[in-house]
């Protein structure tokens, strides 16, 4: 579908005298992106003029001549065959002359009651709430087969870490339920943005409100939001949904790549804990041995990508006067490219997840050195009535022997240990075993198996409980 000879079709020159100067005409154009916004811009100006028929402003032929002629657009557009025009500035203005193109004088009614700054913030609010349900789908998609993997691996024993030295035995399967809890809080936060977002702005018109006896609650209804805006001046001006958008895709990045690094460091030779599937990794040009752990990596990376989406939709409203302005044009590219980000790290950490495989006597050994029993000794001591600062100079001591002799603690023999305490006896090596260990943190929120999977199906049922609503 052409749109040759737009230039002449502005919809707000009028007061001009003159064409707008080329390159400032290149320069303020916003369609090369927001042309994106296409589904959206279309959804609203259906419900407005559903709205404009419903209050007596447009007879039942000119909003139904309105409908079709949007629906032809956007079938042109999905189809690829409609020409954008930077002429026209933006998505709404060459939306909106190709339908006054298609259906003459009635496409000019469409703008009765609204204005561009409405309009923009209607749909950029819309766009958002669709992507937001999209992310929300892919972070449970991902919560799930954590829970799946954490499941499988309930009775894995890894070395936990402080400060990245081992600290003591943990099951991998709790590991894993502690990425799910990081996700858990952001898709709590995802949900409050889209809950705060989902408020119509449509009918504040440029600034003031609208003369024209419209009728908000309805085309806020048509649209799925939640209520009206309550302040014409702040409903095209707001951009905060943008920002707490950006925190949560902040968050969640920081989050992915504490989980990249882990993956990376776990991949590594010197580690040896885990394998990700060949799919998800690729070989060095030069070095026919490697398999790197490429989208750990590019993930881990792309976070400081969307900080700087933060700082930038930070920095674009900090000094904007009421109400809208020019420069809330610059929110979109940034908007856009935070969500796509978002959205494809998670999916393929979802796809991923499911592949992983725990390599199990690897982790099992990690764990037997580094005297990640320790703490244990140091309970069981406590049991038998020292206090905990004598027991953990008992256990100081132990060591220490222990790294002179070049043995663990519970490759010390009896007599070995008794040197350090009388009260130390045959029943200590039921302490100073892994399984041990991890079994006898048999709480909520422990590390024994028997906990991790009741915590797994505790999750699956908040989560079906949460998705539910």
């Amino acid at each position: 579908m052409s749109n040759t000879g737009q230039q002449d079709q502005r919809l707000w020159g009028g007061r001009f005298q003159e064409p707008t100067d080329a390159f400032v005409e290149r320069f303020t154009a916003s369609v090369s992106f927001d042309q994106r916004l296409y589904q959206q811009d279309i959804r609203g100006s259906i419900a407005h003029a559903t709205m404009l028929h419903k209050v007596g402003i447009l007879d039942e032929a000119e909003k139904q001549a309105i409908v079709e002629g949007l629906e032809g657009i956007a079938s042109d557009i999905e189809a690829g065959r409609f020409e954008w025009s930077v002429s026209l500035e933006d998505v709404h203005m060459n939306i909106e002359a190709e339908l006054t193109r298609r259906i003459g004088l009635t496409g000019k009614k469409l703008h009765t009651g609204r204005s561009r700054n409405d309009q923009v913030a209607t749909d950029i609010r819309l766009f958002v709430r669709d992507e937001i349900d999209v992310i929300a789908a892919e972070i449970t998609r991902l919560q799930t087969a954590l829970l799946d993997v954490a499941e499988r691996e309930a009775d894995t024993i890894m070395p936990g870490f402080t400060h990245l030295q081992s600290a003591q035995p943990i099951t991998f399967g709790h590991h894993l339920l502690a990425w799910y809890e990081m996700l858990d809080r952001d898709h709590g936060r995802l949900m409050d943005c889209r809950k705060r977002l989902n408020v119509s702005p449509l009918g504040a018109a440029a600034l003031a409100g609208t003369s024209f006896p419209i009728d908000r609650e309805y085309t806020a209804e048509l649209l799925g939001f939640d209520s009206t805006s309550r302040n014409s001046l702040d409903s095209v001006s707001d951009r905060d949904f943008t920002i707490e958008l950006a925190a949560f895709g902040s968050l969640l990045m920081t989050h992915l790549s504490r989980f990249s690094e882990e993956l990376v460091l776990w991949t590594s030779a010197q580690f040896d804990f885990i394998d990700l599937p060949d799919r998800f990794c690729t070989g060095s040009s030069i070095m026919p041995q490697k398999k790197n752990p490429d989208v750990p990596e590019l993930v881990r990376g792309k976070t400081g990508r969307v900080n700087g989406h933060l700082v930038s939709l930070l920095t674009l409203m900090k000094s904007q006067p009421l109400a809208y302005n020019k420069d809330n044009q610059e929110d979109k590219e940034p908007v856009f490219d935070l969500l796509d980000t978002v959205r494809d790290c998670l999916k393929a950490y979802a796809d991923m997840m499911p592949a992983i495989k725990a390599k199990k006597e690897n982790m099992y050994q990690a764990a037997s050195r580094g005297y990640a029993t320790a703490t244990d000794l140091a309970d069981y001591l406590v049991k038998k009535g020292l206090a905990f600062r004598d027991a953990h100079e008992i256990v100081g001591q132990s060591v220490a022997y222990g790294i002179e002799q070049g043995k663990d603690l519970g490759e010390l023999s009896l007599g070995e240990l008794q040197q350090f305490s009388d009260n130390i006896g045959e029943d200590v090596f039921a302490v100073l075993t892994l399984e041990g260990s991890v079994q006898a943190r048999d709480h909520v929120g422990g590390t024994a198996p028997a906990q991790v999977r009741a915590a797994v199906k505790a999750c699956r049922l908040d989560m079906q409980t949460r998705d539910s609503l």
